[in-house]
């Protein structure tokens, strides 16, 4: 009776536990969306965001904005899923010594992707939504010296 008792315990332990590494992934697969090379052009330059899987529970990015020969702006980020939490990383050239701040998700979904950091000086929030036609919008919030602020860049997939 030990054995089969003990035998059990064994099976449902490791059934539990492939149950729950596929309900960790799958947070960071209805991101699946983003993954691409995304890119707005206006008068004041070009932003461009390149996003990679790097594995099942990891995207990265760079993100440029170039006016003319000059990158006035880089980033890289990192989107991953730790257990059941999906946290978006972003390092800023020459901000924060070089070091990644980190946004936590409070919404998801195969259209949109938020995340907060409230105690980040600026921006406090990140939205990424997934447009009808081909296009995501980003968008940057949260206040700024005191006052609320918001950007919206609006991108078209290249590739």
């Amino acid at each position: 009776m030990f054995q089969k008792i003990t035998l059990l315990t064994l099976v449902l332990a490791a059934v539990s536990c492939q149950k729950k590494e596929s309900v960790e992934k799958d947070k960071i697969k209805i991101a699946d969306w983003i993954i691409g090379n995304w890119e707005n052009k206006s008068a004041e330059g070009i932003l461009t965001e390149n996003w990679q899987k790097l594995n099942d529970s990891t995207f990265n990015a760079s993100s440029y904005y170039i006016k003319g020969k000059d990158t006035l702006h880089f980033e890289t980020i990192v989107l991953a899923q730790k257990g059941e939490t999906l946290t978006y990383f972003a390092t800023v050239k020459g901000q924060n010594e070089d070091k990644a701040v980190a946004f936590a998700s409070t919404a998801e979904s195969d259209k949109q992707l938020v995340f907060e950091n409230p105690k980040h000086d600026y921006p406090q929030k990140i939205t990424y939504t997934k447009n009808a036609d081909n296009t995501l919008t980003a968008e940057i919030s949260g206040n700024l010296q005191g006052k609320p602020s918001s950007e919206k860049f609006v991108m078209t997939k290249i590739k």
